[in-house]
């Protein structure tokens, strides 16, 4: 463990951790580079366990890639996304460790009700999962009513999550697309968000519609 932090200490950029703390990350390392070191290591278990613990977010991001998500239990997921409080952390925690625990669902019904917004942004991120690749026994009308209800006034990341379940139920379900495209148009959530050339716009009508565009072109 040492070794490795030492060897992301080395890595840190101070330009590099100015950019990433504007976006919520406190750290400087290149992820190319990071990955690297992780791809070295293969898997490891207990080195992933004691990176975690340092509580340093470049040393996370590479416990997350070192790890084996099945083997962590519920309460331990539970505990490590609470304290996930970097935008990069948790975004990895949910992405490459929960959705692929057999605890995911139980989390994701545990986490999208929680109070605390980040914490229910992660249960919102596994409902977008199963929107797209697993809607049975979903009720998405349901979810379009939380949405319309709770949406506009969320803290960002939150309303980040459920403005990607928004668009992604718009995307993969025609049944419901002309209510997610009409809340979106009337909440006009990041309607105005900076999006570069060649990049599709997170606003919800212009994401659901371009998606739609491109399956049917």
């Amino acid at each position: 463990m040492a070794e490795v932090l030492a060897e992301l200490k080395a890595l840190d950029d101070p330009k590099m951790r100015a950019v990433n703390e504007r976006h919520g990350d406190d750290h400087g390392v290149n992820l190319t580079k990071l990955r690297a070191i992780a791809k070295r290591l293969k898997t490891q278990q207990d080195l992933a366990r004691e990176l975690w613990a340092t509580d340093d977010t470049a040393a996370r991001l590479v416990a997350l890639l070192i790890c084996r998500p099945k083997a962590f239990e519920r309460d331990e997921l539970d505990t490590m996304l609470r304290g996930a409080r970097a935008a990069k952390v948790h975004d990895w925690l949910v992405n490459y460790v929960v959705k692929k625990s057999v605890y995911a669902e139980e989390l994701r019904v545990a986490w999208v009700a929680d109070p605390d917004p980040v914490v229910a942004s992660a249960g919102w991120a596994l409902t977008t999962e199963r929107v797209a690749k697993k809607p049975e026994g979903l009720d998405l009308a349901a979810l379009l009513d939380v949405i319309e209800a709770e949406m506009k006034d969320a803290p960002e990341r939150l309303q980040w999550a459920m403005n990607h379940c928004l668009a992604q139920i718009g995307i993969s379900h025609e049944r419901h697309r002309a209510r997610a495209l009409e809340i979106g148009e009337r909440l006009e959530v990041l309607k105005d968000y900076p999006t570069p050339p060649n990049c599709t716009s997170p606003y919800a009508p212009i994401w659901i519609t371009e998606m739609v565009r491109r399956t049917n072109s």
